[in-house]
């Protein structure tokens, strides 16, 4: 990188962060630096070989109890993600609160903590520009206690890791954002949309390429059909399993579970989540890393968005523009529909799955899943997304909530809805009971919570005894907690989160099955196997759905599940990606290439197939992601098409290959495909 560091100044325009530097007292691992001129301000060159390299820095307990930001700038070198972690802890083996990030390559950014993160209420925060997808995990630490910050690479491609950086800071007031961006090698993506830091054999050339094939898709669409043992709903002619209700359904037949199509016959969904028109990049921040950004209002007016949410994030959709350069700007979306349906039955999908623009799918009478989520106007949130489930309100935040599905509750092409994806109160190493404690003054469901510790406990010496701890009925109905909670006020805790949990999926799912009485609740996207204080209340679901970025479905965690649940497991998500095709992270599972994400689909989805407990896979996604990130900042090769409308041939084949055998495997006529190919360390974010 050929910059020296008046070159750089003027082209960030920083602002120097100011505050208080800590020493490095330590390095872990093989982290190396560079002697020479870094183009930041005060900065060095670092690379590590492996990943767990960095420093800590030791210093006297009570530096961050006043201040409230940490901040550095960094550039990373390079092609693909790097995943880095800043720890802070309360001595050696103390409490230990993380923050995990990453950034886009080739493009500066400013690493931004607010120290309120560690109250822990928060599972992710902002990003910003090309600071990608900071991630809260670990513990509640006090501030006044922590002596310790580590820095290190949690993440790295198959090559040695290299950036630059600035010595971290913390300071009372908030660092300001960066106003322009370095770009040593200049724009990042090409006016349609791909990475210019990379090439690849698939890569488009031209815009006439990309509007040649998007045309001929269109003129082809027509001529895509299912194989002819596919029922009209995509289920198994071969396998009547029920009466014929006019609605999906599950059943349990032969031994193991099945969904069931309108015509009662067996089902099993192979599905792509996001089939909508799903490339947004977000650009707020970084604009000089876009080679073509026309003006937002006129012919590509709609490939614009803003999300005032998110602090007025800006998002730009090349797909869209691509597809508007094909179709023309007014038609475009409904002709996008009908090349994206096509292109499902061409690849032998079933099911239009989460997060789509699912009317399309409606219309089609393609069968599909809605995707719900719980944000009450009357019960507000008092841990993390946990709302207050016993505020006088609840109920009726819970009609509102499913009154949604009423305008598809005739339709017999809606296999059924997830509550919710993945709650972040569902991530957090704290009970919500537990949570709630420190992050809300008061709430009906504190209250209740006193109600339930009063009928257990005989007034407040008898609690404070049996918690070991100094703390009353008053303390435990109002005022943000500080102290430490001790086993035995946990499992009191943990008996209370019980009722808490079943107050909430009981409220919701009985709203929705007396809105939507025909169709299945296929539960809220838990990103494993329940722990055992949430099970109650989801035995309202009719499916338990799991998120399971693994290389196959564990027989033993569908088993457990089942067992629990007396029900079937649905993976709402699952992908594979490889760094071959120009993005800078593989997604969650990565293998070498897209030979091998081809087996890789075929081993996973045959596998889940042959698998009695588990009635179908949705994958995620439909379409790679952005190379400028989305809003948080993931940059995945996940897509069965790319942002040019270019179908991945090798996984589309292992697609057609394996829909066309799920059904004979899953009745035991075939062995699944076994042929797994190498699993690499993963590196997403």
């Amino acid at each position: 990188m050929n910059l020296d560091r008046r070159s750089f100044l003027s082209a960030a325009m920083l602002a120097p962060l100011t505050g208080d530097s800590f020493e490095i007292t330590s390095i872990i691992g093989a982290l190396k630096t560079e002697d020479g001129a870094c183009p930041i301000e005060g900065g060095k060159w670092y690379s590590a070989a492996e990943p767990g390299a960095g420093y800590v820095c030791q210093f006297a307990p009570g530096k961050l109890a006043q201040q409230k930001w940490l901040a550095a700038d960094f550039i990373l070198d390079g092609q693909h993600m790097l995943v880095f972690s800043v720890d802070l802890q309360e001595g050696e083996k103390g409490r230990r609160f993380r923050l995990t990030f990453a950034g886009l390559n080739q493009c500066s950014f400013r690493f931004r903590m607010s120290m309120g993160l560690t109250d822990q209420n928060q599972w992710q925060a902002a990003r910003e520009g090309a600071f990608l997808k900071p991630l809260v995990s670990g513990d509640r630490v006090d501030l006044a206690k922590v002596d310790r910050l580590t820095f290190r690479l949690s993440k790295k491609p198959d090559y040695p890791a290299r950036w630059a950086m600035t010595p971290i800071r913390a300071s009372a007031t908030e660092p300001a954002k960066l106003d322009k961006v370095l770009l040593p090698k200049g724009p990042l993506v090409d006016a349609m949309g791909q990475s210019r830091l990379h090439e690849w054999a698939a890569k488009s050339k031209t815009q006439e390429e990309v509007s040649k094939r998007l045309n001929l898709q269109l003129a082809n669409a027509a001529s895509q059909r299912w194989p002819a043992e596919f029922t009209r709903w995509g289920g198994w002619k071969t396998k009547k399993i029920g009466e014929a209700t006019g609605y999906f359904g599950v059943k349990k037949a032969d031994g193991r579970w099945w969904l069931t199509d309108p015509d009662g016959c067996a089902f099993w969904s192979a599905g792509a989540d996001c089939v909508r028109v799903d490339t947004q990049g977000r650009y707020d921040g970084i604009e000089s890393a876009l080679e073509w950004l026309p003006p937002t209002t006129g012919e590509f007016a709609e490939i614009f968005t803003e999300d005032r949410r998110r602090g007025g994030a800006k998002f730009i959709n090349y797909l869209a523009a691509n597809l508007i350069k094909a179709f023309g700007s007014k038609g475009w979306r409904d002709k996008w529909a009908t090349v994206a349906l096509a292109e499902l039955k061409r690849l032998r999908f079933n099911t239009v799955a989460n997060w789509s623009e699912w009317e399309y799918a409606a219309r089609a009478r393609f069968p599909y899943v809605r995707p719900m989520s719980f944000r009450g106007s009357r019960s507000p949130m008092i841990y993390r997304d946990f709302p207050d489930v016993f505020n006088a309100g609840f109920e009726a935040d819970a009609a509102d909530y499913a009154a949604q599905l009423k305008d598809s509750a005739s339709d017999p092409a809606l296999i059924g809805y997830f509550l919710m994806n993945e709650p972040t109160w569902g991530f957090s190493s704290e009970l919500p009971a537990a949570g709630m404690l420190y992050t809300s003054d008061g709430c009906a469901t504190r209250d209740e919570l006193t109600k339930w510790l009063r009928a257990r406990h005989d007034g407040d010496a008898a609690l404070a005894k049996a918690w070991a701890m100094d703390t009353s009925f008053e303390k435990i109905a109002r005022g943000r907690w500080t102290a430490v909670l001790t086993k035995p006020a946990l499992a009191d805790l943990r008996q209370f989160s019980v009722a808490m949990v079943e107050r909430y999926f009981r409220g919701l799912s009985g709203a929705c099955k007396k809105a939507a009485p025909n169709h299945l609740n296929l539960g809220m996207r838990w990103a494993g196997v329940p722990p055992e204080w949430a099970v109650e209340g989801m035995k309202t679901f009719d499916v338990f759905s799991i998120n399971c970025y693994m290389d196959t479905l564990p027989r033993d965690r569908s088993e457990r599940i089942e067992k629990m649940l007396n029900m079937p497991v649905m993976v709402g998500e699952w992908h594979f990606g490889a760094h071959d095709v120009g993005l800078p992270a593989s997604g969650i599972g990565r293998v070498r290439n897209q030979a091998d994400r081809a087996r890789a689909y075929r081993v996973y989805l045959e596998d889940a197939a042959a698998n009695p407990n588990c009635v179908g896979v949705h994958w995620f996604t439909l379409y790679d992601q952005s190379a400028l990130g989305r809003f948080d900042g993931e940059n995945y090769n996940i897509g069965f098409l790319d942002i040019c409308h270019r179908a991945y041939d090798e996984i589309s084949a292992g697609a057609i290959t394996s829909h066309e055998r799920m059904y004979r495997v899953a009745s035991g006529d075939l062995k699944a495909f076994a042929d797994a190919p190498e699993y690499l360390p993963k590196l997403f974010l």
